[in-house]
């Protein structure tokens, strides 16, 4: 009877391990995450925090500095770790890289063109993960800079979220609200975003674009497509800008 070769088995997977570090950092995302410890608010000191994880001080310190070195989380000189806000001078640009070639921080006013509900286009929906018809807010708007004793318009973002996390966001509480707009939806829908990816691409001001950034068609813009995460990956916020730099540029900084 001739012989059946029977095929060797499949090698069993390495078991994953992560440093104790790492699962330290993940155990302080997830309190983020659960409302633990609020945008701005101080948390646990590291004796605190060793105590309750049963680890050492150095681990924990160590896993807050990853977080600190990721925005999540700040330290402050004498008070404190706190969790990170758009509240703040130093983060409330965070992720806008838009810089006068003046110099200086960008000092821009919002002009808000609209904010609607409706069902999320197919490419948006698959953005943010969301299922086939859920609900999305767009907000379109302005952003304006000074020059002279006028405002030019310097960037024309359009904004889709998801609508289940935005419940009740408006036109008027849009309008009303005059700090940053990342810290409205800490503050008022409890989103705070800690990262976010960009595309950028050189594009040509095209209609209705180009007359809202007061400029001729064909004119030539930076296209600026951004999609900003909360805790756990999940995506919050997807943003696709045109710039118009004739007295601005892009800046990033890279280590």
């Amino acid at each position: 009877m001739p012989s059946v070769a029977v095929p060797a088995a499949a090698p069993e997977p390495a078991p994953s391990f992560s440093p104790l570090y790492q699962q330290i950092r993940t155990l302080l995302l997830r309190g983020l995450q659960g409302g633990e410890w609020q945008p701005g608010q101080v948390i646990p000191s590291e004796t605190e925090l060793a105590a309750r994880f049963g680890v050492s001080q150095g681990t924990v310190r160590k896993a807050i500095d990853e977080l600190a070195a990721e925005n999540v989380l700040v330290r402050r000189q004498g008070k404190g770790t706190f969790v990170a806000t758009h509240a703040e001078q130093a983060t409330q640009y965070r992720f806008l890289r838009l810089m006068p070639d003046a110099g200086g921080t960008p000092a821009l006013q919002r002009r808000l063109l609209d904010c609607r509900r409706m069902r999320a286009p197919l490419e948006v929906a698959r953005l943010l993960a969301l299922k086939s018809g859920e609900a999305a807010v767009q907000v379109r708007r302005l952003l304006l800079a000074a020059e002279g004793a006028a405002l030019r318009p310097v960037v024309l973002d359009d904004l889709w979220l998801p609508g289940g996390l935005f419940k009740g966001l408006t036109a008027e509480r849009l309008q009303a609200w005059r700090g940053p707009m990342y810290r409205l939806f800490e503050a008022e829908f409890a989103v705070h975003m800690i990262r976010a990816e960009e595309k950028l691409r050189a594009v040509a001001a095209l209609g209705d674009e180009a007359a809202l950034l007061d400029v001729a068609p064909g004119t030539p813009l930076l296209s600026v497509e951004r999609l900003s995460y909360t805790y756990g990956d999940r995506p919050v916020e997807l943003r696709r800008g045109l710039y118009h730099t004739s007295a601005h540029h892009y800046r990033n900084e890279l280590s």
